[in-house]
């Protein structure tokens, strides 16, 4: 799958860019999506505009609704968000990116965490590819 980044704050995010190229290399599909880095500012603008709610969060994906673009969405990470996590979880920022790029990929293709059900198919696909790609817990 070919991702596309656009880094839109201030910290350099080649190494994390380089991480889930490995993390979706795997992945065979024609179709492309975007990784959009931002800060807590922006990602609280975002979630304020298209979810009504007012507090910054760690992953937002927009599906593309386009049938025929060749891109499946976009996904907003927060590095702030997710460095504050990866610190709070215990693991590395490397881990928490690419666990917020996998959750938001999962997202733009279909799953959801709506009921206990498919959370548990969504957490252990999640869990299935980033063990594939060495980001264990």
């Amino acid at each position: 799958m070919e991702v596309n980044y656009f880094n839109q704050q201030t910290e350099d995010t080649s190494a994390f860019e380089s991480i889930l190229n490995s993390v979706f290399k795997a992945i065979e599909s024609d179709k492309s999506m975007q990784v959009i880095f931002v800060d807590n500012a922006q990602v609280l603008e975002i979630n304020k505009t298209f979810r009504n709610v007012n507090k910054p969060t760690d992953v937002i994906s927009f599906p593309n609704d386009e049938i025929t673009d060749d891109s499946i969405g976009d996904i907003f990470i927060s590095v702030e968000q997710a460095r504050l996590q990866a610190k709070d979880y215990g693991h590395t920022i490397e881990r928490e990116i690419g666990f917020l790029a996998v959750h938001g990929y999962l997202h733009l293709i279909g799953y959801d965490h709506d009921t206990k059900e498919n959370e548990t198919t969504m957490f252990a696909l999640q869990e299935e590819i980033l063990n594939k790609a060495n980001l264990k817990r």
